[in-house]
Order: C-alpha cells, then structure tokens, then sequence
C-alpha cells in the first residue's frame, strides 16, 4: 500500500505534540541507531543470563523480511524499521513482542547499488519520537509518519530537492533528533548538513560545502559545550547543534567515500576508522574558550573499521578491523595511544551491544555471543549459530529482549 498524501500542518503538531525529542516511553525503548545515547551501550541494563542452553537464547519469534540492512527501533512495545519488497522501499511498524505487522507503507524506489554485494538498500535505522517515526530512504528521501497508523506527516528529498551527494551505495545516514529538531548530513552546495523541523520539516538551518560519505550524525558533550559530530568526505567535523556553525574540522578522507562508520566518543577522545587507505584516527576535544580545540592523537593504517562498530570499555576500543574482502581482525585498541592489545582471526566481521558488563557479539555468518572483553583476551561466555544470510546490521536490544535480522529474516530473543 502506497501513502501518497501529507497531512496539514495542524495535523503534523496535533500527531507530533509533546515532542520535542526523543521518545520518553516507561517500557524498555532502542529509539534510534545505536540505542538511546547512538553509542549501543545500555547503562543500568537488566541482568542478562551469562550462559544459554547448546540450542542458544530462546527465540521468541521469527519471522521473513525483505531485503536491506536498516536496524530496528524499539519503543512502547512497537518495533519500526525499512526493508526492500520488489521495487518498493517499506516502512514497517511490528508487535515487538510478537514480530506481527501492526502497519507498512511502500514508496517506490529505482535505486541500483553501483555494486550488486551489499543489495540496493535501505540502510539507515528509523529514529522514533514521541509522535512520530523519522526514516531516510536509501535515495535521501526523508519522512515522517505517524506512529499510530503510518500516515504521512511530511518529507524532505535531500538529493532532488537540496542537491545532496549522490553515493554508490546510496543513502545510509540515520537521522537524529536534537532538540526540536531532526539532523541529517546531505552534502549538497551551502547544505552539507541540514536541520530540519520535527514539526512539519522545514529547515531551521543549512551549513557548510562538505560532500556526504555514509556515516550518521554523534550528538556529544565537550566541557558543557553541546557538539554535533559528522564525517563528510574528507573531513570529520564539528557543528553547533543550535545554528549549525562550524566549531572545529579535521581531515580524514577515506577512498571512494566508503566512510561508513560512526564515530565513537569516550568523553576526551574521539575515534575514527574507514574503509581502504583510511584507517583509523583518534582526536582529543578539549574545551577553548567558548569553542572547542581538536588535536591530533594518532593515526594507524593496521586498523580499518568498515561497516561495523566499536564499543570504548574502559579505554579500550574493541572492533572488527577488516576492509572488504579481507580478513577481519576481531581487535583490542588502547584508545589513548593506538597499541594494539591482540587481534584474532576467530570470529568474522561482527557487530556489537554492551550491556550489563557483557558484550553481545554478532558475527556476519549469524552467530550470535556474549563475551567478557579485556586488554587480555576475548573471553565467549556464549554461542549460538542463530542467523543464516548475511547479518551486517548490529543488533538491537530493548530491556532483555535482543532484535536481530539478516538479509532474509528477522528474529527476537531473549537474554534475560
């Protein structure tokens, strides 16, 4: 079923009221990419089981999907993401607690991914309000729907209408809300990032001449300061979230754009890594003034962070290092100085949640594992063969219920 209207713009407030950010839902809540705070780290988590039965978690449900790569937002017991049906882009809303289809809307897309591995979207996670659901389709189209019924509340297409950077493997970045607000990165002339209003999106501010590469935005803190954080094509950088100005920029080019990754922030440092002859970077940003400082760490050609993540555990980064086509190197990186405590050739490219001091660990092949990581060793807790197709997109986790999916299917178990 195709949405073809936009509601009023009294209607846009009376779906969105109450706001201004991100959901405030009592029930356990993955809101966005990357989970509460974008950094797929739960602080406070619920007790997660330390071991699992030969036969893995339980499986509470599990269901088929269509095509792409885009990760699942939890809120109030309803679950949201974007898969491929034919030709048509879907927008879903499921039961999280029993993966039924509560609604869906498709909107056509003819997009063709310049190489055929990683399929033809989408990519990017929806980004739940407390009214409504924010998604960027793989052509940088933006809606917002309502989360009741997925009615259309407004749109934005970055490439045709703003002149947004056009990639091989099309649009990938999840939106983010700040405020009122709802930033995505576009790359078009004077719009490298655009801010757009959560109430019927028309923009509150547009800066800067930067193409776009895949990354999503990092919304971080530095010395009180409040910083937006993106890595465009050949430069990281920093914004003040309020007007978009530029605060601070630091090269970082990564060949072919493939810069897919989100930066990583511990509080003092910031972590880079792509694709190719990119490799890995870490910044300090320090508090100047009324502005920011950024310094030069380190540099490293060993380490290269793809499409994946990397969890900080107490000054250690630990990440799957490999670029496409290689071998990936499970890896323990001081972040402060850039030794390389161990890398292993045990696990494949794997993505990852830190939760109650275990690190939920999915590997491309579909295994699923909870790990004890330290400076010493990667110690499996747990193991269990649980996806079959390749399982690129990181999980998702919702008080102890953890949402995987695959190319070809999608699956809820439970941890605790």
């Amino acid at each position: 079923m195709h949405q073809r209207f936009s509601m009023s713009r009294r209607a846009c407030l009376a779906a969105l009221a109450g706001a201004p950010g991100l959901s405030g839902q009592s029930r356990p809540s993955w809101p966005q990419w990357g989970g509460p705070n974008r950094d797929f780290t739960i602080t406070g988590s619920a007790p997660l089981k330390s071991s699992w039965p030969a036969a893995g978690p339980k499986i509470v449900w599990k269901r088929e999907l269509g095509d792409g790569y885009s990760s699942v937002s939890v809120d109030g017991g309803v679950l949201y993401t974007m898969y491929k049906r034919g030709r048509d882009e879907m927008t879903m809303a499921a039961d999280a607690a029993t993966g039924k289809t509560l609604w869906e809307y498709g909107t056509p897309s003819s997009f063709q991914s310049a190489y055929q591995e990683p399929g033809n979207g989408p990519y990017a996670t929806p980004l739940v309000l407390a009214g409504g659901i924010v998604t960027a389709g793989v052509t940088g189209r933006i809606e917002c729907r309502a989360r009741k019924d997925g009615a259309l509340l407004w749109k934005q297409d970055l490439w045709t209408q703003h002149g947004g950077t056009r990639l091989d493997y099309g649009y990938s970045s999840s939106p983010l809300a700040w405020r009122d607000l709802i930033v995505v990165p576009c790359g078009g002339q004077g719009k490298s990032v655009l801010a757009l209003r959560q109430s019927d999106g028309s923009i509150a501010w547009n800066k800067l001449n930067y193409p776009n590469v895949y990354s999503s935005p990092l919304p971080i803190r530095v010395g009180g300061l409040d910083q937006l954080v993106q890595l465009m094509d050949g430069f990281v950088i920093g914004l003040n979230p309020v007007n978009g100005d530029l605060q601070w920029s630091v090269p970082f080019k990564a060949q072919y754009s493939i810069a897919v990754a989100s930066p990583v922030w511990t509080g003092e440092f910031l972590f880079l890594s792509a694709e190719y002859d990119a490799g890995a970077k870490v910044i300090r940003l320090e508090r100047a003034g009324a502005g920011v400082k950024a310094t030069e760490v380190w540099t490293s050609n060993r380490l290269r962070l793809h499409h994946g993540n990397a969890i900080p555990i107490d000054g250690t980064l630990y990440f799957s290092s490999g670029g496409k086509g290689s071998v990936a190197l499970l890896s323990a990186v001081d972040i402060a100085t850039g030794k390389i405590h161990w890398q292993q050739r045990a696990i494949s490219k794997a993505s990852f949640v830190w939760a109650d001091g275990k690190l939920i660990t999915l590997d491309q092949e579909g295994t699923l594992m909870l790990a004890e990581p330290s400076p010493a060793e990667f110690k499996i807790l747990a193991k269990a063969p649980l996806l079959t197709g390749t399982a690129w997109t990181p999980p998702s986790l919702a008080g102890t219920r953890l949402y995987l999916r695959d190319r070809r299917s999608l699956m809820a178990v439970e941890l605790g």
